[in-house]
C-alpha cells in the first residue's frame, strides 16, 4: 500500500472508477449517446444564446438556474407533467449530479439505498462516494421487476433512498405503474425514478412525472444527454416536491451550473420539437435491430431506450472482439450471454446488423442455438 492509498478512505481503497472502453473505431455504439450531432439550425440557436452570455462572464451565474428550470418545467408540462413549475425543478451538471445531490442530502453515513441490480453501473459508485450503503436486491430471473418483488425488498431493507430505473439501463425495459406505486407506498424514504431515457419509451405516458402530485417523496431524474444530444454540456434535472427540491439547495455547491451552461441548455430547449424528429429516428433504428436479430434467432426483448440488450451468446466477450474485428464497439455489460448495442444512425445500424450476420456466419460456435 502506498503513503497516498493508506491516506484514503478505507471503503474507497482499491477501487477503479467508473470507465468504458473508447477505442477507435468506424461505428462506435457502446456508450448509449444520441448517435445525431447538433443539427446546423439547432446550434445556431443555442450560438445566439450563448453570444447573449459571453460579455457578462465576469459576473457569476444564476445560482438557482431560475430560468433554466422555468424552461424546463415547461417542457416537462408539455410531457407528462402537467402543472409543474420551477419550484418543482432542479437542475445539476448530468444526472449525475443530481443523484449525487439526492445521497447527499439523503442518504450518508449510517444510511442506505436500495438498487435493483444489473441497472446503472453508476448508482453503487454514487452511494460509495457519498458514504451511503448501497443495497443490491436483485432482479426477477428474466431482470424484470413486479409489484411484489419490490414491495417484498422495500420491506425486507427498510432503506432511506430507492433507487428505480424506467427504462432500465441495460435491459432497456421500462416499469409498470404498478412497480413505482408499490415502491412508494412500501418506502418511508425518497424514492428515485430514474428516466435518462424516457423520450425513447414506446408509450410516453409511462413516465412517472404524472405521479408526482400528492407523492412529496418521489423523485423523478432526466438529462439532456439523450434526447437532446447534449451529452458534452452535461445537463440534467430533477421534478419532485418544491419542499424537496428546496432540501437540495442545502448540498448543492455555489454556482454549480454555470452561465454557459444554462444559456446552451435553454437554447437547446427552444429547439425540442426539432430534436425529437432524431429521437424518433433513433426508435427507429432501435426497432430495426430488434426485428432484425429476433429474425436470425436471437432472443431480444422490446426496448425502451435507445439501445438493445441481445442476448442468445454462447461467449459474450469473444462475440464482443468478433464485432470490434469488424470496425463495430458495442458493450459488455457483464451479462451472462448478453451484449448491449446502442441505436446509431441508419448507417451505423446497417453496419451492425451487418457486422453480426459476418460474426454469426463465421463464428457459429458463439452463439446459442435458437429453439
Amino acid at each position: 500500500m502506498t503513503e497516498i492509498e493508506d491516506l484514503l478512505r478505507e471503503d474507497l481503497r482499491g477501487q477503479s472508477p467508473y470507465g468504458a472502453p473508447q477505442l477507435d473505431v468506424p461505428v462506435q455504439l457502446n456508450t448509449n449517446e444520441n448517435a445525431y450531432a447538433i443539427p446546423d439550425d439547432v446550434a445556431e440557436v443555442i450560438e445566439g444564446y450563448l453570444a447573449r452570455q459571453t460579455r457578462g462572464l465576469n459576473r457569476y451565474p444564476d445560482r438557482d438556474a431560475v430560468a433554466l428550470r422555468q424552461d424546463l418545467a415547461a417542457y416537462l408540462a408539455a410531457h407528462g407533467g402537467p402543472g409543474l413549475t420551477a419550484d418543482h425543478v432542479w437542475a445539476a451538471n448530468g444526472s449525475n449530479e443530481i443523484l449525487q445531490q439526492l445521497l447527499q442530502a439523503f442518504g450518508g453515513p449510517g444510511r442506505t439505498v436500495l438498487g435493483f441490480m444489473p441497472s446503472y453501473s453508476m448508482h453503487p459508485l454514487l452511494a460509495r462516494g457519498t458514504g451511503t450503503a448501497f443495497v443490491d436486491a436483485g432482479r426477477e430471473a428474466d431482470y424484470t421487476l413486479s409489484a411484489h418483488y419490490v414491495r417484498e425488498a422495500i420491506g425486507a431493507h427498510d432503506p432511506d433512498l430507492v433507487f428505480l430505473v424506467s427504462p432500465n439501463n441495460p435491459t432497456g425495459t421500462a416499469l409498470a405503474a404498478e412497480v413505482i406505486e408499490a415502491a412508494y407506498e412500501a418506502a418511508r424514504g425518497i424514492v428515485v425514478v430514474d428516466e435518462a431515457y424516457a423520450e425513447f419509451a414506446r408509450d410516453p405516458g409511462s413516465t412517472a412525472l404524472h405521479r408526482l402530485a400528492g407523492r412529496p417523496r418521489l423523485v423523478v431524474t432526466r438529462t439532456m444527454s439523450k434526447a437532446f444530444a447534449f451529452a458534452g454540456a452535461r445537463v440534467g434535472y430533477l421534478a419532485a416536491d418544491p419542499e424537496l427540491v428546496e432540501k437540495l439547495l442545502l448540498v448543492r455547491l455555489p454556482y454549480h451550473l454555470s452561465s454557459l451552461t444554462q444559456a446552451a441548455a435553454r437554447g437547446a430547449l427552444a429547439c425540442a420539437p426539432r430534436l425529437q424528429s432524431e429521437v424518433d429516428q433513433l426508435k427507429h433504428q432501435r426497432d430495426r435491430i430488434v426485428k432484425h436479430l429476433r429474425a436470425k434467432g436471437l432472443p431480444v426483448a422490446d426496448s425502451d431506450a435507445n439501445f438493445v440488450l441481445v442476448g442468445g451468446l454462447a461467449d459474450a466477450a469473444a462475440v464482443w472482439r468478433a464485432m470490434l474485428d469488424e470496425g463495430v464497439l458495442i458493450r459488455d455489460v457483464g451479462l451472462p450471454g448478453r451484449l448491449r448495442v446502442t441505436a446509431g444512425t441508419e448507417e451505423e445500424t446497417t453496419a451492425l446488423l451487418g457486422a453480426f450476420e459476418t460474426v454469426m456466419a463465421a463464428r457459429p460456435d458463439l452463439f446459442e442455438e435458437s429453439e
